[in-house]
C-alpha cells in the first residue's frame, strides 16, 4: 500500500498577493497554511458561494408555494414523475490519431477543465521481490519531478496555476488527473504530459517516500479494521493471490530510481491510455491539444498480462485474530460470490439491498443496530468481481461481548431470507430506491466521462445503462428467494472476527445460545496470529 509522501515545511513567495506563506505539501490533497490576507479572500469567496447556494435552495420552494400550500405532513409532498434518460456512450466517445480512446463531456457552466487518464498497469504486476514498485511509480510520478522540471520546481509551476496534479497506481489499474481554469488550458496540459511522459524519480522524494513507507508498514497491525480487510483477502483468495501479497521491508528497501523508470517505460505509453475530459472546452479542439501533447509517444502494441485469478477455494468455518487492547471487535461473514456479468446479478442486487445493503431499511440493520442495539453499523455487500469471481459479505463492529449475538442474528437473517418470501412492499422499497438514484451515475459532467471511460476500461457491456431499470423493474419476490437459496449457501460461510478474542468466546453468560464455538464445525475455532508487519511472515 502506497504511502502518501510528505514535503518538509519551507517559506516560499505568495504569487497572488506578494507576501510569504508557510506551506506543508501532503499528497494527494494539499493543505496550505495561507498568509492572511489570502485566508480573508479565501473566507469571503467561500461565504459568497454558501450565500448563492442557500439562495438557489430555497427561492424555488418561496416562489412556488404560498403558506397555505405547504404541506401539513412530508407524506403529503407530490412530486412530478422522473422522467429522466440516460446518456449514450457513443455520443461522448473520441478516438485521437494515434487509435487512443476518450470520453469528452462539455460543461460550460463554470470555467473549469478535470481531466483524467485510466491506466492498464497495477500492482499485480510487480515483479517478486520488487513488491511496492507499481505504488512507488504510482506516487512518485506526481511527486518526483520530471525532466524538465526539479519536484519543487514542478510543485511551483502547478501551485501558480492553482491545479491540482495526482497519480497513483491501485490493484488492477492506475490512474492519473488533473483540474484546472479553462483559460489556463495549454500550461496545465504541458505539465500533465510532462509527469505522465517523462517522470524523473527524484532520488531525495524516492527516499522520503520509501521512508514513510516503512514507517506507516510498522503500524499494519495497530487498527482492527487494516487487519480484518488484510486477513479477509487471504481467506478468501489465499496466500498467493496479489490481493493478498504485500510490499516487505527487503522488498521497498530494494527499490531503486531504476525499478521505477523500467516499470513506467513498460506500461505507461499511450496504447495503455483511456481519457475521461469534462469541462468548459470544445470537443474538437481538445481533442487536438491531446494529439498534440502525444505526438511523437510510441503507441506500444504489446498487451498487458491478464490479471490472475485466484487458485484458492476458501475454507469454511470459524477464523479469530487476537487484539486484546480494543473493547470492540469486528466480524465479516461471507463467501466467493459472481462474476459482473452473471444474468441474476440484478436480482441478486436486490436481494442484498434488502438483507443488508440499503441501511436503516434492510433487515441486518434494523435488527442488529434498530432492534437489538448492538452496532452503530452492520450491513451486507454482495460485489460482482469484474476480474475474477466477488464475494458476498455481511460486517459489523461490536462490543467484545455481544459479538456473538450480533453474528447469530445475521445467520438467523440469512436463513430468513432464504427460506421465506419477501414482501411486495419490502421489494417495491428497494427496487424504487434503485431506480430513483440511478441518475447520480451521471450526475455531472465529470461522472458521465468517468463512468463510461471505466465502462471501456473493464469491458462492461454498452447498453449496460440502458437496460439497468428496466432489469431493475423486472425482479420479483420469486427471483429474491430463488437467488437467496442459489447463491447465500450457509455451508461455505467463513466468519472472520478480530478483537479481544477471549472476551468474544465468552460471550454473554446470559445468552448462552449465541457462541462462535456453537457455530464453527465441530466447535473448531481457527486462530491467526499477526504477522509481522514488517517482512508479513505469520509468527
Amino acid at each position: 500500500m502506497a504511502v502518501p509522501p510528505v514535503g518538509s515545511g519551507h517559506l516560499t513567495h505568495c504569487r497572488a498577493f506578494g507576501t510569504c506563506v508557510e506551506r506543508t505539501r501532503r499528497h494527494p490533497s494539499r493543505r496550505y497554511r495561507y498568509c492572511k490576507k489570502r485566508r480573508i479572500e479565501d473566507k469571503k469567496k467561500l461565504w459568497t458561494l454558501v450565500g448563492v447556494s442557500l439562495f438557489l435552495l430555497i427561492a424555488p420552494l418561496a416562489l412556488g408555494q404560498s403558506a397555505g400550500q405547504i404541506p401539513a405532513h412530508p407524506r403529503e409532498l407530490k412530486f412530478p414523475k422522473l422522467d429522466y434518460t440516460p446518456p449514450r456512450r457513443a455520443e461522448y466517445r473520441q478516438v485521437l490519431g494515434n487509435g487512443v480512446a476518450g470520453y469528452f463531456v462539455e460543461d460550460h457552466v463554470l470555467p473549469l477543465v478535470n481531466m483524467s487518464v485510466t491506466i492498464r498497469t497495477g500492482g499485480y504486476l510487480d515483479p517478486q521481490g520488487k513488491e511496492g514498485v507499481a505504488a512507488a511509480v504510482g506516487s512518485q510520478l506526481r511527486s518526483g519531478g520530471t525532466s524538465r522540471w526539479k519536484a519543487e520546481e514542478f510543485d511551483e509551476e502547478a501551485d501558480f496555476l492553482a491545479a491540482n496534479l495526482s497519480s497513483y497506481i491501485g490493484g488492477t489499474s492506475g490512474q492519473a488527473s488533473v483540474n484546472f481554469l479553462a483559460k489556463d488550458v495549454d500550461k496545465a496540459l504541458e505539465l500533465f504530459f510532462e509527469m505522465l511522459r517523462r517522470p524523473a524519480f527524484q532520488q531525495n522524494r524516492l527516499d522520503l517516500y520509501k521512508s514513510q513507507h516503512l514507517q506507516q508498514m510498522e503500524r499494519r497491525n495497530d487498527r482492527t479494521d487494516s487487519i480484518e480487510g488484510r486477513e479477509w483477502n487471504r481467506l478468501m483468495r489465499g496466500d498467493k493471490h496479489f490481493t493478498s501479497v504485500y510490499s516487505t521491508k527487503a522488498s521497498i528497501e530494494s527499490l531503486t530510481r531504476e525499478d521505477l523508470i523500467a516499470f513506467h517505460k513498460k506500461y505507461y505509453h499511450p496504447g495503455n491510455f483511456i481519457f475521461a475530459v469534462s469541462g468548459d472546452f470544445k470537443t474538437a479542439e481538445m481533442k487536438t491539444k491531446l494529439e498534440h501533447a502525444m505526438a511523437g509517444w510510441t503507441v506500444l502494441k504489446e498487451p498487458v498480462p491478464p490479471v490472475p485469478k485466484p487458485n484458492h477455494t476458501p475454507v469454511p468455518g470459524v477464523y479469530m485474530v487476537h487484539k486484546p487492547d480494543v473493547n470492540q471487535s469486528r466480524v465479516s461473514l461471507g463467501h466467493l460470490g459472481i462474476m459482473r456479468d452473471n444474468p441474476d446479478a440484478f436480482a441478486i442486487d436486490m436481494m442484498n439491498d434488502l438483507l443488508g445493503g440499503s441501511g436503516f431499511t434492510s433487515r441486518i440493520m434494523s435488527r442488529v443496530r434498530s432492534d437489538e442495539g448492538l452496532a452503530y453499523d452492520a450491513g451486507s455487500s454482495f460485489v460482482p468481481g469484474v476480474y475474477y469471481e466477488g464475494t458476498f459479505r455481511v460486517g459489523f463492529q461490536s462490543k467484545n461481548p455481544t459479538c456473538a449475538r450480533a453474528a447469530g442474528i445475521v445467520l438467523d437473517e440469512i436463513r430468513k431470507i432464504r427460506t421465506v418470501k419477501v414482501t411486495e412492499e419490502e421489494l417495491e422499497t428497494v427496487k424504487n430506491n434503485a431506480i430513483e438514484i440511478f441518475p447520480r451515475f451521471f450526475s455531472s459532467a465529470a461522472a458521465i466521462a468517468g463512468t463510461f471511460a471505466d465502462d471501456e476500461f473493464t469491458g462492461r457491456d454498452p447498453k449496460y445503462w440502458e437496460t439497468y431499470r428496466d432489469r431493475i423493474r423486472a425482479v420479483t419476490v420469486d427471483d429474491i428467494l430463488r437467488v437467496a437459496q442459489k447463491y447465500i449457501q450457509p455451508d461455505r460461510l467463513v466468519i472472520l472476527a478480530v478483537g479481544n478474542v477471549d472476551e468474544m468466546l465468552k460471550g454473554e453468560p446470559d445468552r448462552p445460545e449465541y457462541s462462535f464455538t456453537k457455530m464453527a464445525k465441530d466447535g473448531k475455532i481457527t486462530r491467526i496470529p499477526l504477522p509481522d508487519p514488517l517482512t508479513m511472515t505469520y509468527r
